[in-house]
């Protein structure tokens, strides 16, 4: 992504063009293209083919848009983190706001897209969706990681689809919540102590043994990879999951939710 971008800077340039004016004349933010060039923002093939005739590239930037890894079509700061979640021996997922991405069904994750501001356009709405589902093959794979989700019960209660969805969302949880290597807790929402209210965050362990924390805000997210800042979380991990109901009695409430919808 961040070459593509590269090479939208490079083919303005050399046209004499700048970021407002080729905003312009493509019908677009300048923003938009500001975004793609500094790698911020995926360069879609619609408008790639757009660039390819306002600049006169001869196809080049609708060539290299079709040939993007998919992992390299999410934001510059999410790579890193989704790299080492490929490939980790072990993952400890808080989250208090949405399912947790790897948990997440097709119509509940195009739901978290479409809610996105600034708002996303239904392919790139489609391009994100692909990508989180092919993130889910890790708990499939021959040599799955150990996995430890803590959720809070509003995420189970937030609605972001129809019933039909959300009754199969809540059922793919359970489904999950039965892979081997896999322990989904629920933090109840009449539970007095909550270690988790500064946010969601994740704890991973890298195949040679290395610890790294990730954590998301509104304005991107942060890699921590500084002792002390894993400590916290972890700190933070170990009271939330003490906090939590049991994996039984989760069963149970996701059933208890199941059965009332």
């Amino acid at each position: 992504m961040k070459l593509v971008g590269r090479l939208v800077a490079v083919f303005r340039r050399a046209a004499g063009l700048t970021q407002a004016q080729l905003a312009s004349m493509a019908g677009h933010q300048v923003e938009t293209i500001a975004s793609i060039e500094q790698g911020r923002r995926a360069l879609l093939p619609g408008l790639a083919a757009t660039l390819d005739e306002l600049l006169d590239t001869k196809g080049a930037l609708a060539e290299a848009v079709e040939h993007l890894p998919e992992v390299d079509l999410i934001p510059v700061w999410a790579e890193e983190y989704l790299e080492l979640e490929f490939e980790a021996l072990a993952l400890s997922w808080y989250d208090n706001q949405v399912m947790p991405g790897l948990l997440q069904t097709e119509r509940y994750a195009q739901a978290v897209f479409r809610n996105r501001i600034p708002a996303f356009s239904e392919e790139e709405v489609a391009i994100q969706t692909r990508v989180r589902l092919k993130r889910q093959e890790i708990l499939r794979r021959p040599s799955p990681p150990t996995i430890s989700f803590v959720v809070w019960e509003p995420v189970l209660r937030l609605q972001l689809t129809d019933d039909e969805g959300h009754v199969e969302q809540l059922e793919h949880l359970r489904a999950c919540a039965e892979l081997p290597g896999i322990c989904l807790q629920v933090l109840p929402l009449n539970h007095r102590t909550h270690a988790g209210l500064a946010g969601p965050f994740i704890l991973l362990e890298t195949p040679d043994f290395q610890r790294v924390a990730y954590s998301e805000s509104q304005r991107g997210s942060m890699l921590v990879s500084d002792p002390d800042g894993i400590s916290i979380l972890a700190q933070k991990y170990a009271m939330l999951r003490a906090q939590a109901l049991t994996p039984e009695a989760t069963m149970g409430l996701l059933d208890r939710l199941l059965g009332e919808q």
